[in-house]
């Protein structure tokens, strides 16, 4: 449901100005949900790289009272712990919602925060940081944190069943801080075996760090071959499927032989799909420096229409009407083209939760346009099989569909209708009732809103 911004107290943008610094050691997990909340919530960071060793970076720590980092530098003063700071940096707006949209979800996701300090991060780091060299390597230890790591995956695996996101249906600081905490194992010690056992959380993971923002952090996230060991430990064994690790575990002295050698003969194929991997990972490199088209087109043909600055209008105006007025005085019909879009296949919409899910899905994979795009989309009707209608509204650069087409394959669901210029007085209060309805919507009750900004 769309909230009026004018509710918000003013002073909640203000961080968003500040000039801040984060220290921290290059690599570090724990400033990755800092800068992944910065990005969404449009808080810019000075990232300053220490060397721990270096006497500067001594200086540093000692204004910290834990003496550790990640630390934020404000013009208030220093804030530390990395849970802490990345709530600091998640508050800094309401309207991205990475809080959540209740006080109830709120609390949600400082359960999950919670959870991932004490049962996330401690198994996760004694089982990565000896392949690292930042532990000494303890076999037991290590079999320790795999097993209360994979009871931590678990608990989210049957969280995740029915759920796309943690909390609520889009990204919040839940799944940014859960996340983060898993980016090494994934990367370096869940071998395929290992993950396959939680199939819900791997598929919330990826959907997590493929979001822009996590990957303007993270890079690509390259999910591990095979678990990595320290040096001079011996090689990992198979991770045993649930339910069978007893009768595994009695079979693997017998086996402890064959194993090894089996493994030795592997080592020609293994390779062949590193030098694979290295081949996709050289192509989506490639794709990913092609420029945008519509960074071509705002560079050859600027607009003097500022997609920021309406988003901000729109968050902050006293009032609907007053945002409306203020938008039709600085649209670029040239620059700019208005849609109204309607899902093709309503009559097949069954469950509320799952048509929710559907919409947040389409507004998440929507996430390559965020310079280019705004747009609200609507379910209305009634919470019954075949009585939901999903539609839309959305403003976009240029003057053609494809842009939003190329970028979310969902796009194609839709059939989209653009509006015809000059606007109409009529197509003028269309816009304004897809923008700015708050109980219903055509002649509809409204069931639930998402909006792109």
């Amino acid at each position: 449901m769309l909230r009026n911004a004018s509710t918000h107290p003013p002073s909640v943008h203000n961080p968003l100005v500040l000039s801040q610094k984060l220290y921290t050691n290059p690599g570090n997990f724990r400033a990755f949900k800092i800068l992944v909340a910065a990005l969404y919530n449009g808080v810019d960071i000075e990232v300053v790289d220490l060397d721990l060793a270096a006497k500067k970076s001594s200086d540093i720590l000692a204004k910290s009272p834990a003496g550790k980092v990640p630390v934020l530098e404000t013009p208030q003063g220093l804030l530390f712990e990395s849970n802490a700071i990345a709530r600091y940096i998640a508050r800094a707006r309401r309207d991205t919602d990475l809080y959540g949209v209740s006080f109830f979800d709120s609390g949600l996701v400082d359960s999950w925060i919670d959870f991932a300090a004490h049962e996330v991060e401690l198994p996760a780091t004694l089982w990565v940081y000896p392949v690292f060299g930042y532990l000494p390597h303890n076999a037991a230890v290590t079999e320790k944190a795999k097993a209360d790591l994979g009871a931590a995956l678990e608990t989210l695996d049957a969280h995740l069943a029915d759920k796309t996101y943690l909390v609520g249906d889009k990204v919040t600081l839940a799944d940014i801080t859960v996340a983060s905490a898993l980016v090494y194992p994934y990367k370096i010690v869940m071998s395929p075996e290992y993950r396959s056992q939680y199939p819900h959380v791997l598929r919330w993971f990826l959907t997590i760090v493929n979001q822009p923002q996590f990957k303007n952090v993270t890079g690509d996230v390259v999910l591990a071959a095979k678990e990595l060991v320290p040096s001079g430990a011996p090689p990992a064994l198979a991770i045993p499927a649930k339910g069978a690790k007893k009768e595994k575990k009695d079979k693997a002295p017998k086996a402890a032989a064959p194993k090894q050698e089996k493994k030795k003969e592997a080592a020609p194929p293994a390779a062949k799909s590193g030098e694979d991997l290295e081949e996709q990972l050289a192509k989506e490199s490639k794709k990913a420096a092609s420029e945008h088209p519509l960074k071509i087109m705002d560079r050859d043909a600027p607009s003097e229409f500022v997609m920021d600055t309406w988003k901000k209008t729109y968050s902050n105006a006293r009032s609907y009407d007053a945002a409306m007025d203020e938008f039709w005085k600085v649209f670029d019909s040239t620059g700019y083209s208005l849609w109204f879009c309607e899902y093709q296949y309503n009559s097949e919409l069954q469950k509320l939760f799952m048509t929710c899910n559907l919409v947040s899905g389409f507004v998440q994979r929507t996430d390559e346009l965020r310079k280019w795009a705004f747009g609200c989309m609507w379910i209305t009707g009634e919470d019954a099989p075949g009585k939901q209608v999903v539609s839309g509204c959305w403003l976009m650069r240029g003057q053609s569909d494809e842009y939003i087409k190329n970028a979310n394959p969902d796009a194609e669901f839709y059939t989209w209708t653009k509006v015809a210029t000059p606007v109409s007085d009529a197509d003028k209060k269309k816009v304004q009732e897809y923008w700015c309805s708050d109980e219903s919507l055509a002649g509809l009750p409204v069931l639930d809103c998402k909006v792109f900004k």
